[in-house]
């Protein structure tokens, strides 16, 4: 994977830069839609490419590997070849699974061992097969595997949670180096700085996950509950030291005002499911506010989703409609929403990336959030 900064902004830490893998070119500042078990949810790859048009998508490993199993994917010819999607991947290595998986998992210096969500089985994450995993998934940039730390958490559990992850790493990159992709094309590993929301922490973990050089780096372990100026402090803290040169990666994140704040402090990269989740709920975001489409007040409301957008479902389908396909629990109804809020999102990041290069990013956004958060 290549990295190369195309802009910088004068006001803030953003940054406008592209990145070159071995399924395409992704431009940053970039959302990608969670994919979680091999689909972004109610939403066809055809659209994803064409209507979305997301450069990259999300696989997630944990998922993936107890359904449909490692021994599909890889007769598939891996995980591109299984979903039909041929633009880049990103799989997250598992380690919030297993973070959410509380009360069924122990985490040990071998490793985690959790109970499946589905039959209960008992089953071991390592440094090591999780580096395997990814190589059989074949996801074009894969994730080290670390603890992702609970919010609050306590300050002794927080640093020996992050020396761990640290160890982890070395294995997770040893066996990395060791072993080779399957399937034809490169791959490449990010490491995750963690240290909950301890500065101290936090500054020696992104110095650590720095010192391994790898060709990008991610910040996990924020927006698990955090308040959002706790998860901006700490992603600049880690931003003004993670290399320039490399893209970097702010993990589970977030809002549309989340992402363009975080933006500012010099992220290139986002996920969450909040666009799709949120969507199948009835919360539609957009540039003016966000739109509860489940409430009474669009009950007759015909005009178009979204006037101002370029998206064929925002053009065509209304307001009311939207909301009586919600309400009676149609499929259509979160296919449309999901669309939308993902249309939107893309849309963002993308004009983030044009005010950057334009060199008035901060101005638009500070007046976009605070349109983006009022309640329509």
């Amino acid at each position: 994977m290549k990295f190369e900064l195309i802009a910088t902004d004068s006001s803030s830490s953003a940054r406008a830069g592209l990145m070159q893998t071995d399924h395409g070119t992704i431009e940053t500042p970039i959302f990608m839609p969670v994919g979680t078990a091999g689909t972004v949810k109610a939403v066809h790859q055809r659209e994803l490419k064409d209507d979305i048009q997301a450069q990259i998508i999300l696989g997630n490993t944990y998922h993936l590997y107890l359904r449909p199993g490692l021994d599909t994917i890889q007769k598939a010819g891996g995980l591109h070849k299984f979903n039909g999607w041929e633009r880049p991947i990103l799989t997250d290595s598992g380690g919030y699974q297993v973070y959410s998986l509380s009360d069924i998992r122990k985490i040990k210096e071998d490793g985690a061992t959790f109970q499946s969500h589905i039959d209960g089985s008992k089953h071991l994450f390592t440094p090591e097969n999780v580096m395997d995993i990814q190589r059989v998934i074949g996801a074009d940039i894969i994730m080290a595997f670390d603890e992702c730390t609970p919010y609050p958490c306590d300050y002794t559990y927080a640093r020996k949670s992050m020396e761990m992850t640290h160890r982890w790493l070395k294995r997770c990159c040893d066996r990395f180096d060791s072993t080779e992709g399957l399937y034809g094309y490169n791959q490449t590993l990010f490491p995750i700085v963690q240290g909950s929301t301890y500065k101290d922490l936090r500054i020696r973990s992104a110095e650590t996950i720095a010192s391994f050089e790898r060709e990008g780096n991610a910040i996990g372990g924020l927006s698990v509950g955090e308040p959002a100026p706790e998860m901006y402090e700490m992603t600049e803290v880690v931003t003004n030291i993670l290399p320039k040169s490399k893209p970097r990666y702010l993990m589970g994140v977030g809002t549309p005002m989340n992402i363009l704040e975080c933006i500012a402090l010099g992220i290139d990269m986002f996920d969450c499911v909040m666009p799709t989740r949120n969507a199948r709920n009835g919360m539609l975001f957009t540039k003016h506010g966000i739109i509860n489409i489940k409430n009474e007040k669009w009950k007759n409301d015909f005009s178009p989703i979204d006037e101002t957008s370029d998206l064929y479902a925002d053009q065509v389908y209304t307001k009311a409609y939207l909301r009586h396909l919600l309400q009676s629990k149609e499929i259509l109804g979160a296919q449309i929403a999901s669309l939308h809020n993902l249309h939107f999102y893309l849309w963002l990041v993308k004009e983030a990336r044009k005010h950057i290069i334009q060199g008035d990013f901060i101005q638009w956004k500070n007046n976009m959030v605070v349109d983006m958060a009022k309640r329509l």
